[in-house]
């Protein structure tokens, strides 16, 4: 589990990409990257993050899409519009909140 000092975001939060827009609802987080090096190379170097922060795994939605993201935290901004996030799997694991974040339905350990 990541140490709740060092991420920003937390289980719940939404958040939104800052370049590209999508928004979404936190699921995990990673202390640091933890995906595939080929993931990671398929970024441009221009926008490519750096692998020393946490990253988070998003139920994330775009317009009429829903997709699952692996953001880092640099690229990540709260989202404070207070909608709810459509994916399909946000309304199975979390329960809505009156803040408009998410509470989860079981805590798991992450």
């Amino acid at each position: 589990m990541v140490d709740s000092k060092s991420a920003r975001y937390a289980i719940g939060n939404v958040v939104r990409h800052r370049m590209f827009g999508f928004r979404g609802v936190v699921y995990d987080i990673d202390p640091e990257f933890d995906h595939t090096d080929e993931w990671y190379d398929a970024i441009p170097d221009e926008i490519k993050p750096r692998k020393d922060q946490p990253f988070y795994h998003l139920y994330a939605v775009r317009e009429d899409t829903d997709f699952m993201a692996y953001v880092s935290e640099q690229n990540l901004e709260p989202d404070e519009s207070g909608q709810p996030v459509a994916h399909p799997a946000v309304s199975e694991d979390f329960v809505p909140q009156a803040d408009g974040q998410y509470k989860e339905r079981s805590p798991a350990l992450h």
